[in-house]
């Protein structure tokens, strides 16, 4: 007799377990926990064997009958197929394809990159990714993400006017997929087929000051007129005769800079390329240290230019850039602008090779030999072109 949904409610559990069959091998387990389970039973290549289907009532009857003709059907192909090891490599697909989602992927991808990246930079990144693209495209497969759909998230982003988050985003996206080639995820990188389809980040440089501006500029530092804090003066002069990048300046720690070597050892932690980069000192920024380490000694702070307010910690991002401003150049130089103009002076006045400066600007080699060319063989050459640039500076305003 066949099962009803009324039987398979009232089906009580007793002290042994016990079936209620429906009939074609299909049948309902009732244990004394008062579990029920749809089992099958069926004959593959010759062996008794038995297909779980599922537990009632999660699994109706309705469909404990479907799962049993379903079976049958694989049954019956020629060859026949054994509907417990077909059920295994669907669970085992299932399994594979939620492990294939973008954000696992990207994920993973994240982490075997992060020994690349400073702390700052890998947070960032990530946090791109999980504000911009995983909400939308996160739990789809990478083999399914198409570029159109990859284009319609993309799209949100400019929308914002973000562009440097989109054009960054988009490269992130990018590596993704082609790590998910790699390692097997999916086939192709949808992003290769975007190029041209969004809004490019306008062309942006930092404001900076040319050579006749200069002098100009040196006398209303040396001057003062503007009275700004002695601290901040100093730090303005060492962005001026390392132009280091402002982040690296206002983090300067005393326990990274040698004074017998005249060496400066930023740490790789502090680095945009997250590998320690060298700074020869100038005998004018050695004074320039000097000074300032004899004025806060005291404070027993770690950093070179500590905050006014809180000397545990360092100076504050805009602090130079405000120096600037009060001096009456805020218009046409940042901090940041410095590195632009040491790049195209020490080249035309001075000249040294693109080379020395582009390893001072802790810029990327061109080519594996120059990589090469670090802590050695470049190292005397740099201190040499170090104090040319102090001793220039200082010339265009005697």
């Amino acid at each position: 007799m066949k099962l009803t949904n009324t039987a398979c409610k009232n089906a009580k559990p007793e002290q042994k377990q016990y079936k209620r069959f429906d009939g074609g091998g299909l049948y309902l387990l009732v244990t004394p926990t008062g579990s029920k389970l749809w089992r099958l039973k069926y004959r593959y290549l010759n062996k008794e064997k038995t297909l779980s289907i599922g537990g009632y009532p999660e699994v109706s009857l309705a469909d404990a009958r479907k799962a049993r003709e379903d079976a049958k059907a694989l049954l019956a192909q020629n060859p026949p197929k054994d509907p417990s090891a077909c059920k295994s490599e669907a669970k085992r697909f299932a399994i594979s394809k939620s492990n294939n989602t973008f954000e696992v992927v990207a994920r993973e991808w994240h982490k075997t990159k992060n020994n690349q990246w400073t702390y700052k930079y890998s947070n960032t990144l990530m946090r791109r990714l999980e504000m911009n693209v995983f909400p939308i495209l996160g739990n789809r497969p990478m083999s399914d993400i198409k570029s159109p759909e990859l284009l319609e998230c993309l799209r949100i982003i400019e929308k914002r006017g973000s562009y440097d988050v989109l054009k960054r985003t988009t490269q992130a996206c990018g590596q993704i997929f082609r790590y998910g080639i790699q390692t097997g995820r999916c086939e192709r990188d949808p992003a290769a087929d975007l190029k041209g389809a969004l809004t490019a980040a306008p062309i942006s440089h930092f404001r900076t000051i040319n050579l006749k501006q200069l002098p100009e500029f040196i006398t209303a530092l040396k001057e003062n007129k503007a009275r700004i804090f002695e601290r901040t003066r100093r730090a303005v002069w060492l962005s001026l005769y390392t132009f280091c990048r402002p982040v690296e300046i206002r983090t300067a720690r005393w326990a990274d800079i040698d004074f017998d070597t005249k060496l400066w050892t930023i740490p790789a932690e502090n680095m945009k390329m997250k590998r320690d980069h060298i700074v020869p000192l100038s005998d004018q920024v050695i004074t320039l240290l000097k000074e300032q380490k004899e004025e806060i000694g005291a404070y027993n702070t770690e950093w070179v230019f500590p905050s006014q307010n809180k000397l545990k910690n360092p100076m504050s991002d805009g602090t130079v850039n405000k120096a600037i401003k009060r001096l009456g150049f805020g218009d046409v130089l940042v901090a940041h602008g410095f590195r632009a103009l040491a790049r195209t002076t020490i080249r035309e006045q001075l000249d040294y090779d693109s080379e020395a400066i582009e390893k001072q600007l802790a810029h990327k080699s061109a080519g594996a030999l120059g990589e090469a060319y670090d802590r050695t063989q470049f190292i005397d050459k740099r201190k040499s072109m170090m104090q040319d640039w102090a001793d220039y500076i200082d010339s265009l305003t005697k």
